[in-house]
């Protein structure tokens, strides 16, 4: 790669405020209305900032924690850290205390930025047990409360600090994994790490001066903080802050964003949401719906074929207008480009969300690698695969875990491999080729156009007792496109046969049994009544067809409780904690097994 584009975050900060100086940045919506805020106001409130932060006493490689959802102050804390040559070290406010307090303890916070008076005042009564953290500013609060972010800005308003060029290979932040197994760990990135990153999206996918995203992916989390905070303020374009998860399709209608930066999780909810919606709406409504969709597959495939039909074009122009621009007025009405990202999406929602006239592109990456290590983009995209590696980034697949002759573990060389794990040499040891690549512990493979395919996790991979190996994570896509299926674990490692723990779609379901005539005021008894049983072992069976008959869940287990980070069955980047599922429902489970066993069942399929 030539000389990058970006070699510190804080490169990108003068760039984007000098040159970006009145577009809108980030827009919130307060008392009902949105309101945003200028490139010049973000650089303005970050050089405050940046002085009141260096009067506490902040200054080069110390580390500022922030536990909070996105928002302004947010990005502000973050540049004015970068400005001073201090590390931001995000958490997220739905996170356990007990990993608030080892991230805090254990990256050396001297400062930590919170959302609410409840977090500092949670934090507040915990002090004794974080003997290096000196203050704890709250995101509340007025000009003349000393502990106030707002008296921070006034203070440093007052008295400036001048800003700090870091250098390329300072770090800028530490990045806290989900920890699906035992702490987090702590990633350490650099300046380079992250501003080349963002150099290579520039490379392949630079923004309109009139893009705007919804930002509801968490900043907390490297795909969102990299890939949309960092990269788009870096082409000059505009975030509007969603309200919440729940609000994300209202205010997608409000903000109208061209760019939809998502994990699979919310695509599924969107296909979900329209297949329920359509499945209520007339025959001929149906129809149409469903005769459009197949005309822009023929499109898609034509032009993968670098081939065209003028009728086909005639009809997909007919079907756009009648009815997948209606689809898409739902989202705004403006929204061109959908990028995927933190876990491989199914085809088959791709697919969906790409007939609707909203171009998906999928991508790769972890924590470990800044995120981005391969992309579909313009000109380069297979639906399906993850893309190619991105400018400076090279993808290797190491088959000695496997013995595949075609797939194996991804390796990851190139500018955005991270430092390493913040004190854990025994860590790094594994996590690194003696060549300096990132093992991944992700499976895949590399076909013959240079495209990488996701095909599991060799940490979930498993084998039945039979000996034949399985990865859950493509089975439990599958069944999730069910309506009826909210969420999906399946399980069978060391078992003759896989079994899945069922989370129903509670809406569908009270439906369904509604119209079956069929008492819905005991989730618990619904749940174990005869024709629900078999409404889910037809719904396996219909949505496992492509999945091989040694991997179909042979058994179900229905719960109620759906997996979640308070549960703690989910981490708080939404990676299912399967360990923690597995311990709750590990009599229910074997149970199934026994039963199996009873009736003469106990086989492999």
């Amino acid at each position: 790669m030539a000389s990058p584009k970006f070699e510190t975050l804080v490169d990108i900060f003068l760039q984007s405020t000098a040159h970006f100086g009145p577009r809108q940045l980030f827009g919130e919506k307060k008392n009902g209305q949105w309101t945003w805020m200028t490139y010049v106001q973000f650089g303005q409130m970050v050089d405050d900032l940046r002085g009141g932060l260096s009067q506490l006493g902040v200054t080069h490689g110390d580390r500022v924690a922030v536990i909070s959802n996105n928002r302004h102050e947010w990005a502000v804390g973050a540049y004015a850290c970068y400005t001073l040559g201090a590390a931001y070290v995000p958490m997220y406010e739905q996170q356990q205390e007990k990993e608030w307090l080892y991230i805090l303890n254990n990256c050396g916070a001297k400062v930590v930025f919170v959302a609410t008076d409840a977090i500092a005042a949670k934090l507040k009564s915990l002090s004794s047990e974080l003997p290096k953290l000196e203050h704890i500013i709250r995101f509340t609060g007025t000009p003349h409360e000393t502990d106030s972010f707002a008296c921070l800005l006034r203070r440093g308003a007052e008295t400036p600090s001048p800003l700090v060029q870091p250098k390329p290979t300072d770090l800028c932040g530490l990045i806290y994994t989900s920890g699906t197994t035992g702490n987090p760990k702590g990633v350490m990135l650099s300046h380079a790490n992250v501003a080349r990153n963002v150099a290579a999206m520039h490379e392949i996918f630079p923004m309109a001066e009139d893009d705007r995203s919804l930002s509801f992916l968490p900043w907390a989390h490297v795909f969102g903080q990299s890939v949309e905070l960092h990269g788009l303020f870096s082409m000059g374009a505009a975030m509007g802050i969603a309200e919440a998860v729940d609000k994300i399709i209202d205010n997608l209608s409000e903000v109208k964003p061209t760019l939809l930066f998502s994990v699979p999780r919310i695509f599924n909810r969107i296909y979900d949401g329209l297949q329920k919606r359509m499945a209520s709406e007339s025959p001929i409504k149906r129809m149409l719906f469903t005769r459009g969709l197949e005309v822009a597959r023929q499109r898609r495939e034509l032009t993968d074929r670098k081939d065209n039909s003028l009728l086909v074009d005639l009809q997909h122009t007919f079907f756009d207008k009648v009815v997948f621009s209606k689809v898409r007025a739902r989202f705004g009405g403006r929204l061109k480009y959908a990028f995927s990202g933190g876990a491989a999406i199914s085809r088959e929602v791709a697919e969906f969300i790409d007939n609707l006239g909203i171009t998906v592109y999928e991508g790769y990456g972890l924590t470990e690698t800044s995120p981005i290590a391969t992309a579909n983009f313009p000109g380069n995209r297979k639906i399906g695969s993850v893309g190619k590696a991105i400018p400076g980034t090279r993808v290797e697949i190491d088959r000695t875990e496997t013995g595949d002759p075609k797939q194996g573990e991804i390796v990851v060389h190139g500018h955005n491999v991270m430092v390493g794990y913040y004190n854990m040499p025994d860590e790094n040891a594994k996590a690194f080729t003696g060549d300096g690549g990132y093992r991944t512990g992700d499976m895949g493979y590399v076909d013959d156009d240079g495209y990488l395919w996701i095909t599991g996790r060799i940490k979930e991979q498993y084998k039945l007792e039979n000996g034949k190996y399985v990865v859950p994570v493509p089975i439990e896509q599958a069944l999730q496109l069910s309506t009826f299926i909210a969420n999906v674990m399946v399980h069978g490692q060391n078992k003759p046969f896989n079994v899945a723990i069922i989370v129903p779609d509670m809406e569908s379901l009270k439906k369904w049994a509604a119209e079956k005539g069929l008492d819905a005021t005991s989730i618990p008894e619904l749940l174990k009544r005869e024709e629900v049983q078999q409404l889910y072992r037809e719904q396996i069976l219909e949505h496992t067809k492509s999945i091989k008959g040694y991997e179909k869940p042979q058994r179900f287990l229905l719960i109620s409780e759906d997996f979640t980070t308070a549960n703690d069955m989910l981490t708080a980047s939404l990676k299912l904690k399967r360990r923690s599922v597995l311990k709750k429902y590990d009599e229910a489970v074997e149970e199934l097994y026994r039963e199996a066993e009873k009736s003469g069942e106990f086989r492999a399929a």
